[in-house]
């Protein structure tokens, strides 16, 4: 099963680039399958990264940023994987 994990967080004013910058050089406890990061207006940055591993595992994921450079607490979401639903319709009949 593939797991996606995504962290987005908003930097404050002005500080998208260093939110980028510091995003970017966060290690993991561990090497996804595939990681991508991204950013938005509003000096907002998301990073994703795909594990190969059951929906409920305990997998490593970017910790929060100093308060001095977000503007609210980052948000967090995991998705699992929906390829390979064999006989569904894409209506979901």
């Amino acid at each position: 099963m593939t797991v996606a994990l995504m962290w987005e967080a908003r930097a404050l004013p002005g500080r998208g680039e260093e939110l980028l910058a510091w995003a970017r050089a966060q290690p993991l406890a561990g090497t996804p399958v595939r990681r991508e990061t991204l950013r938005a207006p509003q000096d907002r940055v998301l990073v994703i990264t795909w594990w190969d591993a059951a929906y409920d595992a305990e997998l490593p994921e970017l910790p929060e940023p100093d308060e001095g450079l977000v503007t609210r607490a980052v948000h967090r979401w995991r998705f699992e994987s929906a390829d390979g639903d064999e006989g569904r319709s894409v209506d979901g009949d």
